[in-house]
């Protein structure tokens, strides 16, 4: 079955598994170790000199991590996959990876607050500069590439305002000019989005979310489309600067994935039925989620998502006072930040996830006082609109 082709739900179940190889465990074990033992100094030091496969210290490699990483690179349908122990491990890895001093990195003008501030500290301590930019139209990204630029990184969904960017344009220019591409894929999961199916080199996740999607874990995750390169990231990157996952998490993680496709489906469907109550309510303003016909990017949504996903963000009159007051009066939705939990959140990214994104920048992404960004769960939809009813009444 290892070899064959099977449909993306059977692989979120079975990739990289083989019981035989693990005593007929039908679960894939947690190898809880520090270290393996060798039988010979001689094997210890074929292992190290990359000469024999096996164990050799769980920094460098743990069969449990093993299995998570060939299901993601199943999953995202790339040929290498490295586990972290945090989405920021993960955005840093690839970073530090594509680039070195007097480099510049091209972004999407959204994006998530500590990748922001990571870019800060790049171009503060180690000159890699970067630029936020608009990258809706071919001449608008040929326009803000620089001759140093070496990577394009983009969100899609963007955290928290919803915009999305078109994959496919992006890795053809990025690919004329030889700059590589990177797309953080948290929002979508490899179940409505796979960047690298339309041209991009890595992609990442928060897999703290939508791949674990029970909060009780923080993990990060990069595929790319070379196993080669995949694997010097980990003998080097990840080897030295350490940040990677613990086998309990990796084995947590195994376990959330046999169940997404299932799980994403009802956040879709919670989302959209969310968004068409918000409709309804007349102190909410606007209200950004991609699949929504009244979006002005609703077809490339459509184009490269299989659903519009469980993230939903509106914003609410009267700004920052009264998206509060609606959030200290909701009793069921939790006041939370993270996604992809079975529990239904919302936070304030404003004060919370962009706190520290600049007020002017942060105005610049489109992330308002009044803006709050809902992370659907999977709870009966009914139930999360009475909560939301009962909110606004007070307002």
């Amino acid at each position: 079955m290892q070899n064959k082709k099977v449909q993306k739900e059977t692989a979120y179940i079975h990739k990289g598994y083989q019981s035989v190889e693990h005593q007929d465990s039908l679960a894939v074990p947690l190898y809880q170790t520090s270290t393996f033992a060798f039988e010979t100094a001689e094997q210890g030091a074929r292992r190290f000199a990359g000469e024999e496969t096996g164990g050799v210290y769980s920094r460098l490699g743990n069969p449990t991590v093993r299995v998570l990483e060939e299901r993601m690179a199943a999953m995202e349908y790339g040929e290498g996959a490295l586990a972290f122990g945090s989405g920021m491990a993960a955005v840093s890895a690839i970073l530090v990876h594509l680039t070195k001093s007097g480099d510049h990195i091209l972004c999407t003008r959204g994006i998530y607050g500590c990748t922001f501030g990571l870019l800060n500290i790049l171009q503060e301590k180690y000159n890699v500069s970067h630029d936020l930019a608009i990258l809706n139209t071919e001449e608008a990204i040929e326009a803000a590439i620089k001759p140093n630029t070496v990577c394009i990184y983009i969100e899609t969904p963007i955290n928290p305002t919803m915009e999305i960017v078109d994959i496919e344009l992006i890795a053809k220019i990025a690919k004329k000019h030889r700059i590589r591409v990177v797309v953080d894929n948290t929002f979508s999961s490899p179940y409505l989005q796979n960047p690298l199916k339309l041209g991009v080199d890595f992609v990442l996740h928060s897999a703290t979310k939508y791949i674990n999607g029970h909060g009780d874990v923080i993990a990060g995750i990069v595929v790319g489309n070379d196993k080669e390169e995949i694997e010097r990231i980990r003998l080097s990157v990840q080897k030295d600067f350490g940040g990677i996952i613990s086998p309990f998490d990796a084995w947590l993680l195994i376990r959330g994935i046999k169940t997404m496709h299932v799980r994403m489906d009802r956040h879709t469907k919670n989302a959209e039925e969310l968004v068409a109550y918000l409709k309804t309510v007349a102190s909410v303003e606007n209200i950004y989620y991609p699949f929504d016909t009244s979006n002005p990017q609703y077809e490339i949504a459509r184009k490269q998502m299989s659903g519009g996903g469980g993230l939903i963000s509106f914003t609410v009159v009267g700004g920052m006072k009264e998206a509060q007051k609606l959030m200290n009066e909701l009793k069921l939705i939790k006041i939370a930040v993270s996604l992809g939990d079975a529990e239904t959140l919302i936070q304030h990214p404003a004060t919370m996830t962009h706190s520290v994104v600049p007020e002017k920048e942060r105005l610049e992404m489109g992330i308002t006082d009044g803006l709050l960004r809902l992370s659907v769960g999977l709870e009966n939809s009914i139930d999360l609109i009475e909560d939301l009813k009962q909110a606004f009444t007070k307002l």
